[in-house]
């Protein structure tokens, strides 16, 4: 697969792929959309103490990064795993500038972040271990893991990667979430909103990231866990 750093309106760096005519973050701004849609609409707003995320779709990394910076910014003890089928190439990693814009810190988180050990808890930080999960969300074991207070569901947009925004995975999704656990999403279409609204989730439109005029959020009000 080819890949090619483009740099977005915040300055940010994001990847292009030509074969799928995709790329990873908007190009309104790469950090900018990542903080809003991951950190502020989903992170933050969720007030579990010891929150566990899930996320599907790793990527860059670029939302594991922010997380663990809001993480230590707000002493919260922070448990996320990170699924993802098509692990980056450390040359494609280097070539990304987030580390570089944020600060020294995320720069070297970035770089833990990248070089840690797959398929195990790692300890990124004092409020931050991360467990990097090589699978296929359409096909992994589901009974790895229950209980999420949040979901950052980040797969490639609807009309480019459609397997992954069917109701089996909407279905599983809910059932490992959290009473009061959340789910977000950058997307915003109205198939998606209907199908997660049909898992169980009481859903949310929220104006969107520059660019974009809304996203999804979905609550658990209700749950046997």
């Amino acid at each position: 697969m080819q890949y090619q750093i483009i740099t977005t309106d915040d300055g940010s760096n994001t990847i292009y792929l030509p074969d799928m005519d995709e790329q990873y973050h908007s190009l309104n701004g790469a950090i900018t959309e990542s903080d809003y849609v991951f950190i502020e609409k989903g992170y933050l707003y969720n007030k579990a103490t010891n929150p566990i995320v899930f996320e599907a779709g790793f990527g860059t990394g670029l939302n594991c990064l922010l997380t663990a910076l809001a993480a230590e910014k707000h002493k919260k003890n922070t448990s996320y795993i990170s699924l993802e089928q098509f692990p980056l190439s450390e040359e494609i990693i280097n070539k990304l500038n987030y580390g570089k814009l944020l600060s020294h810190r995320a720069s070297e988180l970035f770089k833990i972040i990248h070089r840690c050990r797959w398929e195990m808890f790692v300890k990124i930080s004092h409020y931050f271990q991360l467990y990097k999960m090589f699978a296929d969300i359409t096909k992994c074991d589901w009974q790895i893991k229950k209980g999420f207070d949040i979901i950052y569901y980040d797969a490639f947009a609807p009309n480019k990667q459609e397997e992954m925004w069917v109701p089996e995975i909407f279905n599983r999704l809910f059932d490992m979430t959290k009473a009061g656990g959340i789910l977000v999403t950058y997307s915003a279409k109205g198939e998606v909103r209907r199908r997660l609204a049909a898992a169980g989730y009481k859903m949310e439109r929220l104006p969107g990231p520059p660019g974009k005029k809304e996203m999804l959020r979905g609550i658990k009000v209700n749950s046997n866990i």
